[in-house]
Protein backbone atom coordinates (compact mmCIF):
# COMPACT_ATOMS: atom_id res chain seq x y z
CA UNK A 1 0.00 0.00 0.00
CA UNK A 2 1.33 3.52 -1.04
CA UNK A 3 0.32 6.40 0.56
CA UNK A 4 1.29 9.81 -0.88
CA UNK A 5 1.50 11.66 2.49
CA UNK A 6 3.14 10.32 5.57
CA UNK A 7 2.14 11.60 9.40
CA UNK A 8 5.27 11.91 11.48
CA UNK A 9 5.14 12.37 15.09
CA UNK A 10 8.35 13.45 17.07
CA UNK A 11 8.26 12.83 20.81
CA UNK A 12 10.70 15.06 22.49
CA UNK A 13 10.93 14.14 25.68
CA UNK A 14 12.83 14.12 29.21
CA UNK A 15 14.48 11.00 30.14
CA UNK A 16 15.33 9.78 33.42
CA UNK A 17 18.62 8.56 33.96
CA UNK A 18 19.38 4.96 33.58
CA UNK A 19 15.78 4.11 34.78
CA UNK A 20 14.18 1.97 32.00
CA UNK A 21 10.92 0.63 34.11
CA UNK A 22 10.35 4.63 34.93
CA UNK A 23 10.86 5.86 30.98
CA UNK A 24 8.57 3.40 29.61
CA UNK A 25 6.15 4.24 31.77
CA UNK A 26 6.43 7.69 31.37
CA UNK A 27 6.52 7.30 27.55
CA UNK A 28 3.34 5.31 28.34
CA UNK A 29 1.75 8.17 29.33
CA UNK A 30 2.89 10.82 26.49
CA UNK A 31 2.01 8.40 23.33
CA UNK A 32 -1.36 8.78 24.54
CA UNK A 33 -1.03 11.98 22.74
CA UNK A 34 -0.43 10.86 19.78
CA UNK A 35 -2.79 12.03 16.88
CA UNK A 36 -4.38 9.35 15.08
CA UNK A 37 -3.45 9.86 11.83
CA UNK A 38 0.12 9.13 13.03
CA UNK A 39 1.67 6.56 10.89
CA UNK A 40 5.65 6.70 11.47
CA UNK A 41 6.65 7.45 15.36
CA UNK A 42 10.59 8.50 16.43
CA UNK A 43 11.69 8.33 19.40
CA UNK A 44 15.10 10.10 21.19
CA UNK A 45 18.49 7.83 21.17
CA UNK A 46 18.21 5.40 23.87
CA UNK A 47 15.26 6.80 25.06
CA UNK A 48 14.58 3.85 27.96
CA UNK A 49 18.02 4.78 29.71
CA UNK A 50 19.73 7.97 28.98
CA UNK A 51 22.93 8.49 26.73
CA UNK A 52 24.86 6.41 29.02
CA UNK A 53 28.16 4.36 28.98
CA UNK A 54 26.85 1.89 31.86
CA UNK A 55 26.26 -1.38 29.39
CA UNK A 56 26.75 -4.20 31.55
CA UNK A 57 23.95 -2.87 33.66
CA UNK A 58 21.20 -1.16 31.16
CA UNK A 59 22.17 -3.57 28.23
CA UNK A 60 19.09 -5.69 27.74
CA UNK A 61 18.36 -8.76 24.97
CA UNK A 62 15.89 -8.10 22.13
CA UNK A 63 13.10 -10.00 23.84
CA UNK A 64 13.58 -7.34 26.75
CA UNK A 65 11.42 -5.17 28.70
CA UNK A 66 12.15 -2.15 26.20
CA UNK A 67 11.95 -4.00 22.92
CA UNK A 68 8.22 -5.60 24.21
CA UNK A 69 6.77 -2.32 25.28
CA UNK A 70 7.64 -0.97 21.53
CA UNK A 71 6.20 -4.00 19.95
CA UNK A 72 2.85 -3.53 22.39
CA UNK A 73 2.85 0.34 21.18
CA UNK A 74 3.21 -0.73 17.58
CA UNK A 75 -0.08 -2.55 17.52
CA UNK A 76 -1.86 -0.30 19.77
CA UNK A 77 -0.86 2.81 18.00
CA UNK A 78 -0.76 1.14 14.21
CA UNK A 79 2.24 3.19 13.67
CA UNK A 80 5.79 2.41 12.70
CA UNK A 81 8.24 3.24 15.55
CA UNK A 82 11.90 4.15 15.56
CA UNK A 83 14.30 4.42 18.08
CA UNK A 84 17.27 3.02 19.83
CA UNK A 85 18.59 1.12 23.08
CA UNK A 86 21.13 -0.18 24.47
CA UNK A 87 21.04 -4.07 23.28
CA UNK A 88 23.33 -6.81 24.19
CA UNK A 89 23.94 -10.01 21.80
CA UNK A 90 26.74 -12.59 21.80
CA UNK A 91 28.67 -11.17 24.87
CA UNK A 92 28.54 -7.89 23.20
CA UNK A 93 26.93 -4.06 23.83
CA UNK A 94 25.20 -2.00 21.12
CA UNK A 95 23.59 1.44 20.78
CA UNK A 96 21.18 -0.52 18.49
CA UNK A 97 18.87 1.50 16.07
CA UNK A 98 15.47 -0.08 15.53
CA UNK A 99 12.51 0.27 13.04
CA UNK A 100 9.23 -2.43 13.63
CA UNK A 101 6.42 -1.76 11.51
CA UNK A 102 2.88 -2.36 12.33
CA UNK A 103 2.87 -5.30 9.41
CA UNK A 104 5.60 -7.22 11.62
CA UNK A 105 8.46 -6.26 9.43
CA UNK A 106 11.51 -4.96 12.06
CA UNK A 107 14.76 -3.17 10.72
CA UNK A 108 18.07 -3.04 13.07
CA UNK A 109 20.73 -0.87 13.04
CA UNK A 110 23.98 -0.82 15.59
CA UNK A 111 25.62 3.02 15.42
CA UNK A 112 28.61 2.88 13.28
CA UNK A 113 30.19 6.17 14.37
CA UNK A 114 30.63 5.99 18.57
CA UNK A 115 30.91 9.49 20.46
CA UNK A 116 34.31 9.82 21.97
CA UNK A 117 34.89 8.37 25.38
CA UNK A 118 32.36 6.60 27.45
CA UNK A 119 30.33 5.40 23.85
CA UNK A 120 33.53 4.08 22.24
CA UNK A 121 35.14 2.18 25.69
CA UNK A 122 31.87 0.43 26.40
CA UNK A 123 29.82 -0.63 23.48
CA UNK A 124 31.03 -2.32 19.86
CA UNK A 125 30.66 -0.01 16.33
CA UNK A 126 28.07 -1.64 14.00
CA UNK A 127 27.71 -1.56 10.28
CA UNK A 128 25.95 -0.72 7.11
CA UNK A 129 22.42 1.45 7.61
CA UNK A 130 19.11 -0.08 6.57
CA UNK A 131 16.45 1.05 4.23
CA UNK A 132 13.42 -0.14 3.66
CA UNK A 133 9.95 0.36 1.96
CA UNK A 134 7.24 1.62 4.36
CA UNK A 135 4.04 2.72 2.94
CA UNK A 136 5.34 3.38 -0.77
CA UNK A 137 8.40 5.37 1.36
CA UNK A 138 11.98 4.45 1.20
CA UNK A 139 13.38 5.23 4.63
CA UNK A 140 16.52 5.12 6.11
CA UNK A 141 17.97 5.86 10.04
CA UNK A 142 21.02 6.21 11.88
CA UNK A 143 21.97 7.65 15.59
CA UNK A 144 22.91 10.76 15.89
CA UNK A 145 26.78 11.23 16.25
CA UNK A 146 26.57 9.58 12.71
CA UNK A 147 25.19 13.16 11.34
CA UNK A 148 28.87 14.28 11.11
CA UNK A 149 29.60 11.89 8.44
CA UNK A 150 28.35 12.97 5.28
CA UNK A 151 29.83 9.81 2.78
CA UNK A 152 28.20 7.70 6.06
CA UNK A 153 24.80 9.33 5.34
CA UNK A 154 25.10 9.63 1.39
CA UNK A 155 21.59 9.26 -0.72
CA UNK A 156 22.23 6.29 -3.38
CA UNK A 157 21.69 7.03 -7.47
CA UNK A 158 20.66 4.17 -7.79
CA UNK A 159 18.39 3.58 -4.81
CA UNK A 160 17.68 6.56 -3.06
CA UNK A 161 16.03 7.14 0.23
CA UNK A 162 13.25 9.85 0.71
CA UNK A 163 13.57 10.33 4.39
CA UNK A 164 16.09 9.62 6.85
CA UNK A 165 15.13 9.29 10.44
CA UNK A 166 18.00 10.67 13.24
CA UNK A 167 17.72 9.53 16.73
CA UNK A 168 19.61 11.94 19.00
CA UNK A 169 20.60 12.94 22.86
CA UNK A 170 23.09 15.94 21.42
CA UNK A 171 23.59 18.39 24.25
CA UNK A 172 22.52 22.03 24.28
CA UNK A 173 26.15 23.47 24.64
CA UNK A 174 26.65 22.21 20.31
CA UNK A 175 22.92 22.88 19.56
CA UNK A 176 23.96 25.29 16.59
CA UNK A 177 25.99 22.68 15.52
CA UNK A 178 23.15 20.02 15.38
CA UNK A 179 20.61 22.57 13.56
CA UNK A 180 23.28 23.22 10.35
CA UNK A 181 24.61 19.73 9.99
CA UNK A 182 21.02 18.54 9.30
CA UNK A 183 20.08 21.29 7.08
CA UNK A 184 23.24 20.32 5.15
CA UNK A 185 22.24 17.03 5.02
CA UNK A 186 18.85 17.62 4.02
CA UNK A 187 19.92 19.71 1.17
CA UNK A 188 22.97 17.36 0.01
CA UNK A 189 20.62 14.31 -0.09
CA UNK A 190 17.46 16.07 -1.50
CA UNK A 191 15.54 14.31 0.91
CA UNK A 192 13.43 14.80 3.73
CA UNK A 193 14.95 14.41 7.33
CA UNK A 194 13.62 14.20 11.12
CA UNK A 195 15.53 14.69 13.76
CA UNK A 196 14.21 13.47 17.45
CA UNK A 197 16.36 14.67 20.42
CA UNK A 198 15.92 14.81 24.43
CA UNK A 199 15.28 17.59 26.84
CA UNK A 200 16.42 18.11 30.52
CA UNK A 201 19.60 16.93 32.06
CA UNK A 202 21.28 13.74 32.48
CA UNK A 203 23.80 11.87 34.77
CA UNK A 204 26.89 12.93 33.22
CA UNK A 205 25.69 16.60 34.08
CA UNK A 206 24.99 17.52 30.42
CA UNK A 207 21.90 19.59 29.29
CA UNK A 208 19.51 19.53 26.73
CA UNK A 209 17.36 21.16 24.70
CA UNK A 210 15.70 19.66 22.20
CA UNK A 211 15.29 20.96 18.75
CA UNK A 212 13.47 18.01 17.37
CA UNK A 213 12.54 19.14 13.93
CA UNK A 214 11.27 18.01 10.40
CA UNK A 215 13.42 19.16 7.44
CA UNK A 216 12.75 19.42 3.84
CA UNK A 217 15.05 18.35 0.70
CA UNK A 218 15.79 22.04 0.17
CA UNK A 219 16.59 22.35 3.67
CA UNK A 220 13.51 24.27 5.18
CA UNK A 221 12.39 23.72 8.42
CA UNK A 222 8.96 22.72 8.15
CA UNK A 223 7.78 21.75 11.98
CA UNK A 224 9.92 21.95 15.31
CA UNK A 225 9.23 21.09 18.74
CA UNK A 226 9.97 24.62 21.28
CA UNK A 227 13.28 24.17 23.42
CA UNK A 228 13.05 22.69 27.06
CA UNK A 229 9.65 21.66 26.26
CA UNK A 230 8.32 18.07 26.53
CA UNK A 231 5.91 17.67 23.29
CA UNK A 232 4.67 16.06 20.47
CA UNK A 233 5.26 17.40 17.00
CA UNK A 234 3.58 16.34 13.99
CA UNK A 235 4.01 16.87 10.81
CA UNK A 236 2.46 15.33 7.26
CA UNK A 237 4.99 15.22 4.18
CA UNK A 238 4.31 14.55 0.73
CA UNK A 239 5.98 12.21 -2.00
CA UNK A 240 5.17 14.94 -5.19
CA UNK A 241 7.23 17.69 -4.19
CA UNK A 242 9.91 15.70 -3.22
CA UNK A 243 9.74 13.94 -6.67
CA UNK A 244 9.49 17.15 -8.69
CA UNK A 245 12.33 18.78 -6.87
CA UNK A 246 14.29 15.84 -7.67
CA UNK A 247 13.09 16.05 -11.41
CA UNK A 248 13.61 19.69 -11.76
CA UNK A 249 17.27 20.09 -9.97
CA UNK A 250 18.15 16.18 -10.37
CA UNK A 251 22.26 16.85 -8.66
CA UNK A 252 22.04 13.49 -7.40
CA UNK A 253 23.14 12.82 -10.88
CA UNK A 254 26.24 14.26 -10.48
CA UNK A 255 27.13 12.53 -6.84
CA UNK A 256 30.53 11.22 -6.73
CA UNK A 257 30.20 7.31 -6.80
CA UNK A 258 31.97 5.66 -3.61
CA UNK A 259 32.49 2.79 -1.51
CA UNK A 260 32.22 2.84 2.25
CA UNK A 261 35.01 0.52 3.96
Amino acid sequence: MEAATLTISLVQADILWEDPAGNLAHFDQLLKGLPPETNCVVLPEMFSTAFSANARQLAEPMDGPTMTRVRQWVQQYQAAFFGSFIATEGGEFFNRGFALLPDGRAYFYDKRHLFIGGEKAAFTAGGQRQQFDYLGWQISFAICYDLRFPVFLRNSKDHPYDLMLIMAEWPQNRQYILDHLAIARAIENQSYWCLCNRIGDDGNLLSYSGGSCLIDFKGKVKARCQDHTEEICTYSIDKYPLESHREKAPVWRDADDFELK
